[in-house]
C-alpha cells in the first residue's frame, strides 16, 4: 500500500476507543481515547499530526515514522486476543502503539475488531508510509 501516514491516521478514526501507549527508557504513558479531529502542523523538527481531547493531547512527528505494523497478541491478564498497531521509528522501535481498548477482558466495541482487520487487509501486516504531507 502506498499512502501517507496522514491518510492512515485518518483511517484509524474507524477503530473506536483505543489505548495509546508511548514507552521511553524510564516510563510508560497510556491514555484512552479515539483518534478524531486530527490537525497538522509543520514545525522545524518535522510534520506533526496533533489531537487535543479533554483527557490528553497527542503530537506525532510523522517524519520519524518509517514503518507501521499490525500485531495480535495474548493479553497479559486474561485469556483473550489483543489487537495493536505499532508505529516504528528508524531503529525499528515502537514510537507509538495503538491497542483496541476492551471493556471487560476480551469484549471490544461492536465492529471494532472488524475495522482493525479491514485496515490490516488494506495496508498489509507491515507497510512503509510515503513521506509525510500536510
Amino acid at each position: 500500500m502506498t499512502t501517507t501516514l496522514k491518510e492512515f491516521l485518518e483511517a484509524c478514526e474507524t477503530l473506536g476507543t483505543l489505548r495509546l501507549i508511548v514507552t521511553s527508557s524510564a516510563a510508560v504513558l497510556e491514555a484512552r481515547g479515539k483518534i478524531e479531529k486530527l490537525f497538522y502542523a509543520e514545525l522545524p523538527k518535522g510534520k506533526y499530526a496533533n489531537m487535543h481531547t479533554e483527557g490528553f493531547e497527542f503530537h506525532l512527528n510523522m517524519d520519524k515514522i518509517t514503518q507501521v505494523k499490525f500485531e495480535t497478541g495474548e493479553a497479559k491478564r486474561g485469556n483473550f486476543t489483543t489487537y495493536a498497531i505499532r508505529f516504528l521509528d528508524d531503529k525499528q522501535e515502537s514510537a507509538l502503539s495503538l491497542f483496541l481498548q476492551w471493556g471487560k477482558p476480551g469484549e471490544y466495541e461492536p465492529g471494532q475488531v472488524e475495522a482493525w482487520q479491514t485496515l490490516k487487509e488494506k495496508y498489509g501486516e507491515v507497510w512503509q508510509p510515503l513521506p509525510a504531507e500536510i
